[in-house]
């Protein structure tokens, strides 16, 4: 097992995965039928070049670059160590730019993230990420939103054929010709002024939303 990991954190290694991965997602991409549901909400966002941040469970990463419709990339904070370097590897096929956090104190780098929705770029967060617990959101997410005063857009998605790895967040894979489908929740205002006990409010909202999406998806991918 030990040998494994070595030789999975390995970059040469991690780059001939990713091309794999890349290949498979492109493949998935084109067989599949994919629809969009509610993309007026984002829509008004990019006419208007006002940014938000997108919030999702990180077991739904592989598809989530196909929800995207405008050419600036999500900036998608991910951790520092191989799993985000995994997934920083793979994003450059796709609109993705990872941003590292910081492992050690487990503080989100602000200043980047600052600097990014100051220049009207898009944040992508998975709350529940990047080692859980599954599909609980974090207090980060809230207090990022809440700091640069920038508003949490939901979003789910499902597809009629897949299957979920045997990992923490049971990551969603999924298969090529499928129906999929992507639904857009309405925006989430943080107040500035909001407490420890409200932020946990907002955090449970945040929760019930992303959710909701992704059992709309459902409905829709499965009919």
């Amino acid at each position: 097992m030990k040998i494994r990991k070595i030789i999975l954190k390995n970059l040469i290694v991690q780059h001939f995965l990713a091309f794999l991965a890349f290949i498979y997602i492109l493949f998935v991409n084109l067989t599949s039928s994919i629809i969009i549901k509610n993309s007026h909400v984002p829509k008004n966002f990019w006419m208007n070049e006002k940014s938000f941040i997108l919030g999702f469970w990180h077991s739904q990463l592989m598809m989530v670059s196909s929800s995207w419709e405008i050419k600036k990339k999500i900036n998608i904070l991910a951790s520092g160590h191989s799993d985000g370097r995994f997934g920083a590897i793979l994003g450059k096929y796709f609109n993705l730019n990872n941003v590292q956090t910081s492992e050690k104190n487990k503080n989100m780098i602000l200043r980047p993230i600052f600097q990014f929705l100051k220049s009207k770029e898009y944040i992508g967060i998975t709350p529940d990420g990047p080692r859980g617990p599954k599909e609980k959101v974090s207090e980060g997410i809230i207090k990022i939103a809440k700091n640069t005063k920038t508003p949490i857009i939901p979003l789910g998605f499902w597809s009629s054929k897949n299957f979920a790895l045997k990992s923490w967040d049971s990551f969603l894979i999924t298969r090529p010709f499928s129906k999929c489908c992507f639904v857009w929740g309405n925006p989430i205002n943080i107040p500035e002024s909001i407490d420890d006990n409200e932020m946990k409010k907002y955090q449970s909202i945040l929760e019930k939303k992303i959710n909701e999406c992704i059992e709309e998806a459902k409905k829709i991918a499965n009919d």
